[in-house]
């Protein structure tokens, strides 16, 4: 799929809208991916919101909504997105279930947001592969598709070009991280910054924190910590120096640190060095041995490895894609 930004034409975005849905759910893929068009060196999405049930179709916010397409709309769709489902889990209609399948079959990136991984799992888009939905319904989904690897710990989850999250804000996660595939870092912290939301949190597989969540005013020192070492990735940080710095213990620094960002100070110091790698391969000219340095992996083999590992590719290739993409403004 991402070598689809290369084409002139935008990529279309399939979104499914039902009868009886929360706004919100519908909401976060349109705005993350329709709310940058107006920006002329960012990458065209055209974002399509297709009815799987007659029109108009009601909220549950007390609204009603007339989508522009029916189902038919995912013909020729890029991705398609099932940003929900009704919260007691119902089966699928057959042409609702039909349409995805066709979606699969023709190569479309299939998404399913919070239940809607529900919709997926009953076309069998779900089929031994990993997936992720609202912690509530965990045990549901997995106990009625027993096929389905359900991965209750996670925000989201990619496997095998289909993507699922947990409930609700999961959502963001998870077409956040979609656009970082599709356009890269940048891109995405860009649209992240324009939301208001953190460009990545913490949910295994190939997710990770490219910035500190916030934290209160009256944890200045704590923040300050947290960016003096976003600004000094190069160096090595220690625990204990760090708590030091914090006037904390290390116990407490350590409980201080999870709760600020979701993550433990190793794992978080490594998403930050593979993001700021991400960007200067992204927009520089320097050396992989230069970027691994200045990112703090210390060799070019070392920043290859956690490459592979966390982002499935290796620097060289990272770079040529998203060079060509800069480059050009996706012209």
């Amino acid at each position: 799929m991402t070598a689809s930004l290369a084409h002139a034409a935008p990529l279309t975005v399939a979104v499914i809208a039902f009868d009886g849905m929360t706004p919100f759910h519908l909401s976060v893929p349109c705005l993350v991916f329709g709310a940058q068009t107006d920006e002329a060196d960012l990458p065209p999405f055209h974002v399509r919101v297709c009815a799987a049930d007659p029109a108009p179709l009601r909220t549950a916010a007390g609204f009603s909504i007339t989508p522009e397409f029916g189902l038919e709309g995912l013909g020729g769709a890029d991705i398609v997105i099932m940003p929900a489902w009704h919260d007691d889990c119902r089966d699928a209609a057959a042409r609702l279930v039909e349409a995805l399948q066709a979606a699969s079959r023709r190569g479309a990136r299939m998404v399913g947001l919070c239940l809607g991984a529900f919709p997926l799992a009953q076309a069998g888009l779900l089929d031994g592969k990993s997936a992720a939905t609202h912690w509530g319904m965990a045990d549901r989904l997995a106990a009625r598709y027993p096929k389905v690897r359900v991965d209750r710990e996670v925000l989201y989850v990619d496997d095998g070009g289909v993507l699922t999250s947990a409930g609700v804000a999961a959502g963001l996660d998870c077409c956040l991280y979609l656009l970082r595939q599709l356009a890269g870092a940048e891109v995405a912290n860009r649209v992240a910054r324009r939301l208001l939301v953190a460009p990545h949190r913490q949910g295994g597989q190939a997710q990770f924190i490219e910035r500190p969540l916030p934290v209160s005013g009256s944890e200045g020192r704590f923040a300050d910590v947290l960016a003096s070492v976003t600004a000094s990735l190069g160096q090595a940080h220690s625990i204990d120096a760090l708590a030091e710095r914090a006037a904390m213990s290390r116990r407490n620094f350590t409980r201080h640190f999870r709760q600020a960002t979701g993550t433990s100070f190793k794992q978080w110091l490594l998403n930050q060095r593979l993001a700021h790698a991400q960007g200067m391969l992204e927009k520089s000219a320097a050396s992989i041995d230069v970027v691994a340095q200045e990112a703090g992996f210390g060799t070019a083999l070392s920043l290859r490895q956690h490459f592979r590992t966390s982002l499935q590719t290796s620097p060289s290739a990272y770079r040529k894609l998203f060079r060509q993409r800069s480059a050009d403004g996706m012209a």
